[in-house]
C-alpha cells in the first residue's frame, strides 16, 4: 500500500472489500519496488466468512484491472503466513542488446555485450551463506541481512540475457545492486578478486550501480506443503 499511489496490493484490497463488504487486509509474500514486474506473487488473508474459493477467484478477477490477475486461491492452516512460511524466492533479470521499441518496460537495454562466463564465475562466489550487506539498501527493516543463495546463473541466448537466482530470501534492491555489481565484472570494470572483496566488506558502496528495476521479475515463491489445507 501507497499513500498517493495505485498499487497491486491496493487494488487487491479494494477487490475484496467489495465482494465480501467489509474491510480486508492482505499479507503479501514480500514487496517488489516500483518498477518491478511479478510474474507470480503469493498473499494471505483470514475471511470470517465462508465463501467457495473458485467463487471468490471468479469475482476478484472480474472487479480487477487487466494487468492484475489471482491465478489461485488455496486452503491454508490458520497460522499460515504468505511472508514468514516462505522458503524460497525466484527471481529473473531480463537484458536485452538489440534495440526493440516494443515492451520496453520489460526488460533492461544494454549496448555492450559483457563477458557472461566471468560474470558465472562471479556468481560462484555468492551462492551459499553469506552476508549481503554490500547489496542491500542502506535503509532497511531487516535486522538479519545474511541469505542462502541456492542458485545464482547467467544464460545468453539470440540477442538477450537472463539473469536467475533463488534464495530463501532477499533484501531490499539485493537483486538490482547484484547485477549492476555483476556487469561491472563482465565489462572488466571490476575483477574477480574485487568483487569477492566487495561481498567481504559488507559496505554498499564499493558495489555496482543498481539496475533500472523493469528487467526484474519475482517468478517464484515456495512453501512447505504441510501449511496448505488437503
Amino acid at each position: 500500500m501507497q499513500p498517493n499511489a495505485i498499487t497491486v496490493q491496493g487494488e487487491i484490497n479494494n477487490a475484496l472489500a467489495t465482494i465480501l463488504q467489509t474491510s480486508i487486509e492482505t499479507m503479501g509474500s514480500g514487496r517488489t519496488d516500483s518498477g518491478v514486474h511479478a510474474k507470480e506473487q503469493v498473499f494471505h488473508i483470514d475471511l470470517h466468512q465462508p465463501i467457495a474459493e473458485e467463487t471468490l477467484l471468479h469475482k476478484m478477477n472480474g472487479i480487477l484491472a487487466a494487468d492484475i490477475v489471482v491465478n489461485n486461491i488455496l486452503p491454508v492452516n490458520n497460522d499460515a503466513h504468505a511472508r514468514f512460511n516462505a522458503i524460497s524466492r525466484d527471481y529473473e533479470y531480463h537484458i536485452h542488446f538489440k534495440k526493440s521499441p516494443f515492451c520496453l518496460n520489460e526488460y533492461h537495454y544494454l549496448k555492450q555485450m559483457p563477458d557472461f562466463e566471468l560474470m558465472n564465475k562471479a556468481c560462484q562466489l555468492i551462492i551459499g551463506k553469506h552476508d549481503f550487506t554490500s547489496f542491500s539498501k542502506a535503509k532497511t527493516e531487516a535486522n538479519n541481512l545474511i541469505c542462502t543463495l541456492e542458485r545464482a546463473e547467467w544464460q545468453y541466448e539470440d540477442g538477450r540475457s537472463i539473469f536467475y537466482v533463488t534464495a530463501n530470501r532477499f533484501l531490499r534492491g539485493m537483486v538490482r545492486a547484484m547485477v549492476g555489481t555483476l556487469l561491472n565484472v563482465g565489462n572488466g570494470k571490476t575483477s574477480l578478486k574485487e568483487f569477492a572483496d566487495i561481498l567481504d566488506t559488507k559496505d554498499r558502496t564499493l558495489a555496482g550501480q543498481s539496475v533500472p528495476p523493469q528487467g526484474l521479475y519475482l517468478c517464484n515463491v515456495r512453501y512447505s506443503t504441510q501449511i496448505f489445507i488437503k
